[in-house]
């Protein structure tokens, strides 16, 4: 039975062992005589490096290196230092066969023999073109981001920076690389920093530092400035890093201070709202308007100031409004309401102006007490029914005077047998019933504030020539109106004077048969001049008659209701007849 020996125990082991570094692909691994020359080369270092096992035994290592690191030393400096150190570690480029680089990352570790002399040297090479590659395009993309970007490890020494951190905080990239990240936080905070530092690395993922905190950086010549920082983890060889986005905030707060300044100083409450509902910020005028102190109301669901009544409503109808954000009154005909701390209701009147913020859109609400508005609207409500209240009385008793002059006017024309007196009996008659059509007319027109005139003279004109029996087939009437709107005290006498220049058109200006043509007009020019005419076709005026002091023709009650009305009466005597009123109505 044959033994097998230690020797041949450990010379097997030797056998195996190397051909499982030679079966290796992923890792150049190889052996160096004590002058650095190649004595072993297996699968690995073939591809890396692109040589065959024949070509490349004997060589010197510097083969691999580069020109300018040969003539540097840098082959015999490796070797000496692991001999010294025991290893070498180190990562550069490298040259293949070829005289292509790569990035390789490498170890040399010194063998010693039994008695302590140096027996050669063992070498492993690993290709890191790859992660070479992807770490200068993190670099590229960290050197060019419009932020600073700040690499700090789990120790809190900063790894890398960018030209906007040496911009922003002032520091040369030599004078932050390993300092810690404390070099750029405000004195009174950098106690706390650390510890900060170190929930964020048991907890690593991409956030925004210090949520609802102000944060602050400290610059080289110690000026602090407010700053916005996002904080994302990397994963890399060394470990878990935090690559910090920075970025000075500055004037975004000069404009945030502005804007509380202007709503702080604004003449009605103002409140802010973000889209959950909650409150931003509010005034001083808000403060005073609902009672609330400004600390009971920030944080708190704006239906606070909302009547109970209303509050389901509300989140639905603020949804509404975010999801198509603009400028408008709120409630647009409907009647709304606040809710004070004591629990009392008011009238309001609410603006909504959507405003977007480095936390998202927001609706900043402009409301305005209203209490007194609607107590004088109130007011002039129930003025107004008792206006037309007393309207209508007036109407009714004026309706009943006037039948009661013409029941009269009417029994003395049947008792006298005087023709001229008859005549004039009737010609009273056709004015009492001139005026009840008109205060007729001006009551049905359901306004008492303002008449629409040209409607009324629409109206009007063809109920005269109906009540005076004029055959419309032989008189034309043409009524050229624009609509002018008149107050009653003003529609009233107007309606008069027209009668009177209408009624006189009509019973004077064509003998019996004749035939022609009556216009009555009515017009408004900018500066809220009002003319009224009538004209005619007829025979005209006399030249012997003195229409200033006619009762035949009326036209003293014309002149008379021209005065009244400040207005300016033009008569034409001659064919065609015309009459003439000019007056303004804010002189009324």
């Amino acid at each position: 039975m044959h033994h097998v020996s230690e020797f041949e125990i450990a010379r097997e082991d030797d056998r195996r062992f190397r051909h499982l570094v030679e079966s290796i692909s992923d890792y150049a691994i190889f052996m160096l005589n004590p002058q650095g020359q190649i004595c072993s080369w297996n699968q690995g270092a073939e591809r890396i490096k692109g040589y065959a096992k024949e070509e490349v035994l004997g060589q010197h290592i510097s083969i691999f290196y580069t020109p300018e690191a040969v003539e540097e030393g840098k082959p015999q400096a490796d070797l000496q230092q692991a001999l010294s150190l025991g290893h070498c570690n180190d990562e550069g480029w490298r040259l293949r066969r070829d005289g292509s680089r790569f990035w390789a990352s490498i170890v040399i570790t010194a063998l010693f023999d039994a008695n302590g002399k140096l027996d050669g040297y063992s070498k492993i090479t690993k290709d890191m073109t790859d992660r070479k590659r992807l770490e200068e395009r993190f670099r590229r993309v960290v050197e060019a981001a419009p932020n600073a970007m700040v690499m700090v490890n789990s120790g809190g020494r900063i790894e890398m920076v960018n030209a906007q951190t040496e911009r922003l905080f002032g520091y040369t990239r030599e004078e932050l690389i390993g300092e810690s990240v404390e070099i750029l936080v405000p004195e009174q905070f950098r106690h706390k920093h650390p510890q900060l530092r170190d929930m964020f690395f048991h907890n690593p993922q991409s956030r925004p530092m210090g949520a609802g905190r102000d944060l602050f950086g400290r610059r080289k010549d110690n000026t602090e400035f407010p700053v916005e920082i996002g904080l994302n983890p990397i994963e890399t060889e060394e470990g878990i890093m935090v690559l910090s986005s920075i970025v000075d905030i500055s004037e975004r707060k000069r404009l945030e201070q502005r804007f509380q300044l202007v709503v702080e100083s604004a003449p009605n409450a103002m409140v802010m709202v973000n889209r959950q509902g909650r409150i931003e910020m509010v005034n001083a005028q808000a403060e005073q308007l609902f009672g609330y102190l400004r600390s009971e109301m920030l944080g708190n669901p704006v239906e606070m100031l909302v009547p109970e009544r209303f509050r389901r409503q509300h989140p639905e109808k603020r949804n509404m409004f975010f999801n198509d954000p603009k400028s408008r009154p709120m409630g647009a005909g409907r009647d709304l309401f606040g809710r004070r701390k004591d629990g009392s209701e008011f009238p309001i009147e609410i603006g909504l102006n959507p405003i977007e913020t480095g936390d998202g859109a927001m609706v900043l609400s402009a409301i305005v007490d209203i209490s007194d508005r609607k107590q004088k609207e109130m007011r002039i409500e129930v003025a107004l029914k008792e206006k037309n209240f007393l309207l209508g009385e007036i109407h009714h008793r004026v309706k009943n005077n006037l039948q009661i002059i013409y029941s009269l006017l009417d029994l003395q024309a049947s008792r006298i047998n005087d023709p001229v007196v008859q005549d004039m009996l009737l010609d009273s008659q056709n004015r009492v019933r001139s005026m009840a059509l008109i205060h007729q007319t001006l009551y049905q027109s359901n306004d008492f504030a303002k008449v629409e005139f040209g409607s009324f003279l629409e109206t009007l004109v063809p109920t005269l020539m109906a009540t005076y029996g004029i055959n419309s087939k032989n008189i034309r009437l043409k009524v050229d109106v624009s609509p002018v709107h008149l107050p009653i005290n003003l529609a009233i006498p107007c309606g008069l004077l027209m009668n009177e220049l209408i009624t006189n058109a009509l019973k004077h200006g064509f003998p019996d048969g004749a035939t022609g043509e009556i216009v009555v007009g009515l017009s408004q020019n900018e500066q809220s001049k009002v003319m009224l005419f009538v004209s005619d076709d007829g025979v005209g005026i006399p030249e012997e008659l003195n229409f200033e002091q006619s009762e035949t023709l009326g036209l003293s009650l014309i002149t008379l209701l021209a005065h009244q009305i400040k207005g300016s009466l033009t008569i034409h005597r001659h064919h065609p007849t015309r009459f003439l009123l000019d007056f303004l109505v804010e002189d009324i």
